[in-house]
């Protein structure tokens, strides 16, 4: 089974933030999926994705804080500026982190790790909505009599 379906984002402010639950209702076919693996890939150059703690929100702050300190603002060597002063410092984080994760699909479930989620990392001030693409592909769920429904697989 293949599946894609694009997901829109409401604008976020700067930061890292936790949108698996957004995924997961934007994606019904993945509840068919026995096995497989989605992928997902945001559709913009100055945001990223990652995948790390979901428990614990200051784990997301600290994200934000060791960014802005790896890749400063106003560094004298940017020549792409005319953009703001939050623009290259935002694309180079974008491709530290990369445009992509993808996520282990079980029995129609992601396998995340117990305190894994997945991050929209936004790395502008005012970054305006993001558009996502989910890529599903997987083996679907087989029929059970359990389910009361007629057998798909057997020939008509």
């Amino acid at each position: 089974m293949w599946h894609q379906t694009i997901l829109r984002l409401a604008p976020r402010p700067r930061g890292f933030h936790l949108i698996t639950d957004d995924i997961v209702r934007a994606l019904p076919a993945l509840a068919e999926a026995r096995t497989g693996l989605l992928h997902v890939f945001i559709q913009h150059s100055s945001a990223s994705l990652t995948i790390n703690e979901n428990a614990d929100p200051t784990v997301r702050e600290d994200f934000e804080s060791h960014f802005n300190q790896m890749v400063p603002e106003d560094a004298p060597y940017y020549r792409h500026t005319y953009e703001g002063s939050d623009d290259m410092p935002a694309h180079l984080k974008a491709s530290l982190l990369g445009s992509s994760v993808s996520i282990p699909v079980t029995e129609g479930r992601l396998a995340l790790g117990t305190w894994q989620g997945i991050y929209l990392c936004e790395h502008r001030d005012q970054g305006g909505a993001r558009q996502l693409v989910l890529t599903l592909n997987g083996e679907r769920n087989r029929w059970r009599p359990e389910d009361g429904a007629p057998d798909p697989y057997r020939a008509r």
